[in-house]
């Protein structure tokens, strides 16, 4: 086994090599998998690790009709094996047969959906790397097929963080410098509770047709990350602003922009509900994790980036995070060297030009 197990992490980098999109990547380990774990459909979601929240799923025959329920007891319905717990755990794979001791019925998601669309059991797996999570792997087997052994799951969990590690890799890698930036708009969208399309700004459409081409997903499909960001707006019953801050997601496509993706809950007529999609490029606050992240900087490195594109001075920066200004020097030199730049007005630039952090970079008291 433990042989079989190295075999496939090789199997895994090699999958993720070569340049290959984070939906080549999902789709072609699901392939090969299946050689290994038999499976009747798949599900692989890659994640925003802010908020666990789905930024995009390649998902299998069977799998996409149930798509949108299995969002809801995710994230409204409590039930077994739920990501957030598995997450959590200090094994992230779980089969949905282990969980209930056999007795599937009683799960609320076999129940109302796995058992209707034609499905027994299921295994699921946190993507965890670092601390991090960075996606979901769920397998299905049919009514009539085998349930999911133990050595089944201990196999995936094996492999899980070979998976996250590449799954992160791909989602960091930073975008060539020669990239064009997306010029558009935010697109602004108003949705029922059942995610019908209400009204929408000719924006929303250009963003619309970009995620699902980014997913391979038809003009009828709402995107994964939508149907999350809503999803999760919907179970924030309050509707409160703190709560309602989770429900989004920051993506990176593949030709290497940045984009956000938010819901907020509205009280519509009659006491009906409703929900504001706000797609556009993302904020300086939520790329920097990420470009942090990407240049492998420590936590007093990402405070210090932060607090520098905030127009911060070295004796701001000192005050700020109560450390002397010879260390915040000390702290400075590492970022030029990990980012590749010689001054804090290279650094910002560079920033600006490549990343779009900012509007305009005001390096007047960079001297």
């Amino acid at each position: 086994m433990n042989a079989k197990i190295e075999s496939f992490k090789q199997l895994i980098n090699k999958l993720a090599g070569h340049g290959a999109t984070s939906y080549e990547f999902r789709t072609a380990l699901i392939s090969r998998l299946r050689e290994i774990i038999p499976f009747d459909a798949a599900c692989f979601t890659a994640v925003d690790p802010q908020t666990l929240l789905s930024t995009g799923a390649v998902t299998e025959e069977g799998v996409e009709a149930i798509h949108h329920r299995l969002f809801e007891y995710e994230y409204v319905q409590a039930d077994f094996n739920t990501y957030t717990q598995l997450v959590e755990s200090d094994i992230p794979v779980a089969t949905l047969s282990g969980a209930t001791n056999g007795q599937m019925e009683r799960s609320a998601r076999y129940r109302h959906v796995l058992q209707p669309a034609g499905f027994k059991d299921e295994l699921r797996a946190a993507l965890v790397n670092d601390q991090s999570c960075w996606g979901y792997l769920t397998l299905f087997r049919k009514q009539g097929s085998p349930l999911f052994t133990e050595s089944e799951r201990d196999f995936v969990a094996e492999l899980v963080p070979a998976i996250a590690y590449q799954l992160r890799a791909i989602h960091l890698s930073l975008p060539a410098e020669d990239t064009v930036w997306i010029e558009e708009g935010p697109g602004i969208m108003v949705l029922s509770d059942q995610l019908d399309i209400i009204s929408f700004n000719d924006a929303s459409a250009y963003w619309l047709h970009l995620l699902r081409q980014w997913e391979h997903i038809t003009n009828h499909v709402i995107p994964r990350p939508i149907q999350a960001v809503c999803t999760r707006a919907l179970a924030d019953s309050a509707g409160s602003a703190g709560s309602s801050s989770l429900a989004k997601v920051c993506l990176r496509v593949p030709n290497g922009h940045y984009v956000t993706i938010q819901a907020s809950r509205l009280n519509g007529p009659a006491g009906t509900i409703q929900l504001a999609v706000w797609i556009g490029a993302a904020s300086p606050n939520d790329m920097l994790p990420y470009l942090s992240e990407a240049y492998g900087l420590s936590e007093r490195e990402k405070q210090i980036l932060d607090r520098v594109v905030k127009g911060l001075s070295t004796k701001e920066l000192a005050l700020s995070l109560h450390i002397s200004a010879y260390t915040v020097q000390d702290h400075l030199k590492s970022i030029f060297i990990k980012t590749g730049v010689t001054s804090r007005r290279e650094l910002l630039w560079r920033l600006f030009s490549r990343f779009h952090v900012y509007d305009t970079p005001d390096t007047t008291h960079l001297k």
